[in-house]
């Protein structure tokens, strides 16, 4: 119990550290590509009610939407950077990597590491062995990263958490990713470019990475295991959202903290304008040249347009039970971070 609250203090820590220059830079929009909002509470309806469903902007019943997105996903799953690039112009990659700067997750594995050495070599030094030794069985930070079958978030968390240089020595890892996807073809992809990425060790040896095929709206993870959950591009393809954060609540720690990265809507009229023009009359002929799957792009498209506004989720995710939520925009909104933590 000891070592396990003393995580969270570290982690809370570190994750008030990284996100402090971008609440002071978020401030002068003009210069850099971000807003930031606090929750803000309004009313909504339940994301699901009655027996249809949105699949783009397609009226589908709601058995009939998990597989036809799963389809999609099937169809794009070996080209799925590819069609990011597409979605994004290139700019997911740099999304990513403020998702990754915003969890703090390289000082916290920092921190973690140096906090475990020193106790393992106390415990040596004095022959301890009582309760609050490090069991090493345990991660210090367990990261689950929903709908992120080809590892691109994953992959991130992996490497700032030097996961690849820890897994050259014995042991189990004190960190540790979960890849959960609902499209197994997705993982397929994801696992075979890990093992082609880090090699066996990170699976076989130290537990650092592993991928699970599950469900989002209800994860195949006991209660509490988690102290970081991200989603990156993969809620507004879940039938329902609200069921859905209502599992992420469930799984995460106490002060465990939820990070979504999501297409949102543009703020500013003129790129909005621009952006519509983009999305609906470029992606979907370059996902028919490229990919010979004009559908699958078309239906993408139409998702982000039917998803929540940014203060939309920002309330459905202070009814699932969240606290202190907030959320970040982007390049003047065409994509959004949320964050909020599970109550201690």
């Amino acid at each position: 119990m000891a070592s396990t609250s003393l995580c969270r203090r570290i982690a809370a820590t570190c994750t008030r550290t990284a996100t402090l220059p971008r609440r002071s830079l978020a401030s002068s929009s003009s210069r850099l590509p971000f807003s930031s909002a606090a929750s803000q509470e309004t009313s909504s309806s339940p994301y699901v009610s009655g027996p249809t469903t949105h699949f783009g902007y397609e009226s589908v019943s709601i058995n009939e939407k998990e597989g036809r997105v799963r389809q999609v996903f099937e169809n794009v799953a070996n080209d799925y950077d590819v069609m990011n690039d597409f979605m994004s112009a290139g700019l997911h990659r740099y999304w990513k990597d403020e998702l990754l700067r915003m969890t703090g997750v390289g000082p916290m594995s920092k921190a973690l590491r140096r906090r475990a050495s020193m106790k393992y070599a106390s415990d040596l030094n004095n022959n301890n062995d009582d309760d609050d030794t490090i069991d090493d069985s345990k991660a210090l930070l367990s990261i689950l990263d929903v709908a992120g079958g080809t590892g691109d978030v994953a992959f991130r968390f992996v490497d700032a958490a030097n996961c690849e240089e820890r897994s050259k020595s014995s042991g189990k890892d004190e960190v540790n990713v979960t890849v959960c996807d609902i499209n197994p073809e997705m993982l397929r992809v994801g696992e075979s470019r890990a093992r082609k990425r880090y090699g066996s060790e990170l699976f076989d040896e130290t537990c650092a990475l592993k991928f699970v095929e599950g469900n989002a709206q209800c994860l195949p993870f006991e209660d509490n295991s988690f102290d970081l959950y991200t989603i990156a591009f993969g809620l507004r393809n879940v039938t329902d959202v609200d069921m859905a954060l209502r599992d992420a609540l469930r799984v995460l720690k106490p002060g465990g903290r939820f990070l979504c990265l999501e297409f949102s809507h543009v703020q500013n009229v003129p790129l909005a304008q621009l952006y519509d023009i983009y999305s609906f009359h470029v992606i979907p002929k370059l996902g028919e040249v490229v990919a010979n799957d004009r559908d699958s792009y078309q239906y993408l498209v139409e998702s982000i347009r039917k998803f929540c506004t940014q203060d939309e989720l920002v309330t459905r995710m202070n009814t699932a039970g969240f606290e202190g939520v907030k959320y970040t925009n982007m390049t003047q909104g065409i994509v959004a971070v949320h964050e909020g933590w599970k109550p201690l």
